[in-house]
């Protein structure tokens, strides 16, 4: 349904770095890059997901109960995924594993970046 989506950051360079390496499990890569932004997606794609520096004191605009699911391909994506963001200043919402009640086969690790977004990383078995 989403052709792409993008969210307001406090710190580019951190944030650069934070979905760099957590996103890379996934097969996403950074491929676009400006002075006040950042774009991911597919290897020679257009970005599905991008990042922008958030301008002076605007407020990020965040819910707690809003989040950003990431499609995973296996386990071991959403596993690394979770392990990456932990190691690059993420902050564990939820370890991988599966989550009946979101339904069966769901798998999914739960982290929140720098800016306190909630990201996942889901696998539908």
């Amino acid at each position: 349904m989403l052709d792409h989506i993008s969210i307001a950051v406090s710190d580019l360079r951190r944030s650069i770095m934070f979905y760099d390496a957590a996103l890379a499990p996934l097969g996403f890569v950074r491929v676009w890059s400006t002075e006040d932004a950042a774009g991911y997606g597919y290897p020679d794609q257009d970005e599905n997901f991008a990042i922008k520096q958030r301008v002076s004191d605007e407020p990020l605009g965040w819910s707690a109960r809003s989040h950003i699911a990431f499609h995973a391909a296996s386990r071991d994506a959403a596993i690394a995924f979770h392990a990456k963001a932990l190691e690059n200043s993420g902050i564990d919402e939820g370890p991988p594993g599966l989550c009946p009640e979101y339904g069966d086969g769901y798998f999914a690790a739960f982290v929140r970046d720098p800016d306190g977004y909630r990201l996942e990383a889901v696998v539908h078995e």
